[in-house]
């Protein structure tokens, strides 16, 4: 008599149900992956009935309503793309639509940029930043034969797995915020890329870190250029930010130009989520820049191969707003209006917790958090007074202590600033219902 004739007999259908399953399906031993933390952050913050909820932890621009924002030259050009005719839906070129590529690229690079008047310089649209990273990746592992990467600790959590993805074997990390001051640690940042192996690529965030929202200093800058140039190291930039940081596109690519500048190759890896409001829209662009246009085909052609065998062709829709925008003056400079809304903005939120932090007597220094800059905070709360927010006060934040400021608003700044006041004291909700926001 077959086990499974036993255990019905028996009536544990429980296990004749998962003797079943695993007879019958190939995929009964997939382990269940871990959720990833943003995600299940805001699903419970979806989830959660209390009216005092509040979300920090999802990276996307909310106005002080609480509420997402379609930027208004972005919705014009929306409806103006619509209602063209000449526009259809037939695919894109298999590295995206050109004049969305060379204007991303100039943008970054800036206008009067040498290398791209010297055609040293070209884009490939990609599946937003991700993508690009994704795709340098493996141009990088595949035809450059790049096995090392180093990344900041902390840092945005995809980039580890994107390159172990690509096949990358040594990912290392470099020291990058000092927790007890609260600041770049930038003498052990230099101190471990001077251990990285000539070769290694480095990826740098050209503005507003994710997630401490601390940036070297353009001095700071100049010695890594030195250091990098010393050691042979492959810069890869991380842009996610540009124009969203400072409101000033210019300013916020000061890293990148720099580095051109000096004669570097290196790739930047574009956004258009935040800066452009375009978060489902993927629309993302891959800058290259070389010594010399000679080489322009070669590495066009394999980037195009490598496209073809992940998605092979980008979508169109975000692409073409972002080049619409950026390539009409009157709608440029409405687009730089609403970037200029967005990161003052968020610097108002920035000085009205610190200051109301201060004013609520909240042990330890909290100028690190005007000291930032963009879209996140990394508050320097520890892991357990981060619990006491979400399972007492309904405030969602990631364990690390990193908040997107635009969470913040004038309706619930108060409330935040006082939680955050309970948590760090030790006061947790003993001290009032979390449902009070006279907390």
């Amino acid at each position: 008599m077959s086990m499974l004739l036993v255990l019905r007999r028996l009536n544990i259908p429980a296990v004749v149900q998962h003797l079943q399953q695993s007879a019958m399906s190939i995929y009964a031993d997939v382990p269940k992956g871990p959720a990833i933390e943003v995600f299940a952050l805001t699903q419970a913050f979806k989830d959660d009935s209390n009216p005092s909820k509040v979300n920090l932890s999802v990276g996307a621009y909310r106005t002080d309503a609480g509420v997402p924002w379609v930027l208004p030259v972005v919705r014009k050009t929306e409806i103006s793309i619509a209602s063209d005719e000449a526009v259809n839906h037939e695919y894109l070129p298999v590295t995206g639509l050109e004049t969305f590529t060379s204007a991303a690229t100039e943008l970054v690079l800036g206008a009067d940029s040498p290398a791209i008047k010297e055609n040293r310089a070209f884009g490939v649209q990609t599946i937003s930043g991700t993508g690009a990273l994704r795709v340098a990746a493996d141009f990088l592992h595949i035809h450059l034969n790049r096995n090392v990467v180093y990344y900041s600790n902390p840092t945005w959590e995809n980039h580890h797995k994107i390159f172990s993805d690509a096949g990358f074997t040594t990912l290392k990390s470099y020291r990058y915020w000092d927790q007890n001051k609260r600041q770049l640690d930038f003498k052990n940042m230099v101190a471990d890329l001077n251990e990285a192996p000539p070769g290694a690529v480095i990826i740098l965030h050209a503005c507003a870190h994710n997630p401490t929202g601390i940036d070297p200093t353009q001095e700071q800058w100049t010695e890594l250029a030195d250091l990098l140039e010393k050691k042979k190291l492959f810069p890869l930039f991380d842009s996610a930010y540009q124009g969203f940081a400072s409101g000033d596109p210019d300013r916020d690519a000061w890293a990148v130009r720099y580095f051109v500048q000096r004669g570097f190759e290196l790739f930047t890896c574009q956004s258009f989520a935040k800066n452009f409001g375009l978060y489902c829209e993927r629309a993302g662009n891959l800058t290259v820049v070389q010594k010399c246009a000679g080489t322009k085909a070669a590495i066009h052609s394999q980037l195009t191969w490598i496209v073809r065998g992940q998605y092979s062709n980008p979508p169109a829709y975000g692409a073409r707003i972002v080049s619409k925008v950026l390539n009409t003056p009157e709608l440029r400079k409405e687009w730089m209006a609403s970037i200029q809304t967005m990161s003052s903005r968020i610097r108002q939120m920035r000085t009205a917790l610190r200051d109301k932090l201060v004013a609520l007597g909240t042990p330890g220094n909290w100028d690190h958090i005007v000291n930032q800059i963009g879209m996140f905070s990394y508050t320097g709360l520890n892991e357990s007074q981060v619990r006491v927010l979400i399972d007492e006060y309904h405030i969602y934040l990631l364990k690390t202590g990193r908040i997107n400021m635009c969470g913040l608003n004038t309706g619930n700044i108060e409330y935040v600033a006082k939680a955050i006041h309970a948590a760090v004291t030790g006061a947790g909700s003993n001290a009032a219902c979390p449902c009070d926001n006279k907390l």
